[in-house]
């Protein structure tokens, strides 16, 4: 069986990635966290290594236990982050898989390409997460994978992760203010925003891990919504009227509130042989199920 590491595998799309690979059956899973969140019992099946992934010292010891064949690494958000890890894993893996951003773009537009951003020749620059904004530390750590790495690295690229579980609770955010009548702030509600669910998120992963492919590349659900078509198929749920402005007090704007549409492409991996879920196939599922949990809960 492969030897697999997770760098991050108690919440979220981190989680679903151990769930989908003791599923699959195909590997031995080690899952590697500060130990900070609630213990998730994934039984006898899956090892647990307590470990703090800003310090080199103790990532070095988690390499050191095993020659891994798979890394996967959801929680890297610097540079130095990422050159701990080059140091660490180097001659101790086969392959490792990079969680990263659509924000490694930059400012939002359609249809963003992995060519659009350049990580094997973007200059780099050493610091720590505090350092950087959040695209800045996650370009800055590709481009150390990709340049300073011995080791082969894929990096996924993948907009905002939407799932029942969603600990920002940024979909949460726009159908409790439809329940409760309160305005949502959007600049532009006939921009289109794509997104990926969690499922997806860790499936894809875990392809990924079993592939041969390199580099980055993008990761999305098939399609994207406008924002505007987002608040009436919460208006639909709902059975209630939203209030849609421009501007408002900053608790009120939306987390989704882009001035233009924001969305990528996905050629590269289907070309490698993945296939997305259409957006439209979950997402008004997912809508129905976020409403019904908000409204158990009060």
């Amino acid at each position: 069986m492969n030897k697999v590491l997770i760098l991050g595998g108690t919440r979220f799309f981190g989680k679903r990635l151990v769930d989908h690979m003791l599923w699959e059956g195909k590997s031995q899973i080690t899952v590697a966290t500060r130990g900070k969140t609630a213990d998730v019992d994934f039984g006898p099946e899956v090892n647990r290594i307590k470990m703090d992934r800003e310090d080199p010292e103790s990532l070095a010891e988690v390499a050191q236990t095993e020659m891994w064949d798979v890394v996967y690494d959801n929680i890297c958000y610097s540079p130095d982050a990422a050159k701990a890890a080059c140091e660490a894993f180097a001659g101790r893996t086969k392959r490792y898989v990079l969680t990263s951003t659509l924000s490694v773009y930059g400012d939002p537009r359609p249809g963003f390409k992995e060519t659009d951003f350049d990580p094997y020749t973007y200059p780099l620059q050493y610091g720590s997460a505090e350092d950087f904004s959040y695209g800045e530390g996650k370009r800055l750590a590709e481009a150390v994978f990709f340049q300073v790495a011995d080791f082969p690295v894929v990096a996924m690229r993948i907009p905002i992760v939407l799932g029942i579980d969603d600990y920002t609770r940024r979909l949460h955010f726009h159908i409790e203010h439809v329940q409760k009548g309160k305005p949502i702030g959007m600049p532009n509600p006939d921009a289109e925003i794509g997104f990926i669910n969690s499922t997806e998120a860790a499936r894809f992963l875990a392809w990924l891990g079993h592939s041969s492919i390199t580099g980055p590349v993008n990761a999305a659900s098939k399609g994207a919504i406008t924002l505007s078509a987002m608040i009436h198929l919460i208006e639909t749920v709902t059975g209630m009227q939203s209030q849609i402005l421009t501007e408002t007090v900053k608790e009120d704007m939306s987390p989704f509130g882009i001035e233009q549409s924001w969305t990528m492409e996905t050629t590269k991996a289907e070309q490698a042989g993945y296939t997305f879920e259409a957006l439209m196939d979950w997402f008004p599922g997912l809508v129905r199920e976020v409403a019904l949990a908000l409204q158990s809960e009060r």
